[in-house]
């Protein structure tokens, strides 16, 4: 799986959180000064990404990511992702 396939993923679980995402790209940040998410919102993403890559993320990997870009989280989550299927495990 590509840093492309975890940020169309990603766009999606944000239109279904009802964030508009027209103008969402690499460059968005997730926090307030992008696509607006609290610190409520970003927990469920990060819940919705771990339930479909198998990755985790501790309570200070939540805090980070509202000052991540979504290019930034796209590539994050790839990178977890490999390490999570080379140690046997498999992203969903």
């Amino acid at each position: 799986m590509s840093a492309d396939d975890v940020m169309a993923f990603t766009i999606q679980a944000l239109r279904e959180m009802n964030f508009y995402t027209e103008e969402t790209g690499p460059e968005t940040m997730l926090g307030p000064s992008g696509a607006d998410l609290d610190s409520l919102a970003v927990s469920e993403l990060a819940l919705r990404i771990e339930e479909q890559y198998g990755v985790t993320f501790d309570d200070d990997d939540v805090e980070t990511l509202a000052i991540m870009t979504l290019g930034e989280f796209a590539a994050e989550v790839a990178k977890r992702a490999e390490s999570v299927a080379q140690a046997g495990g498999a992203p969903r």
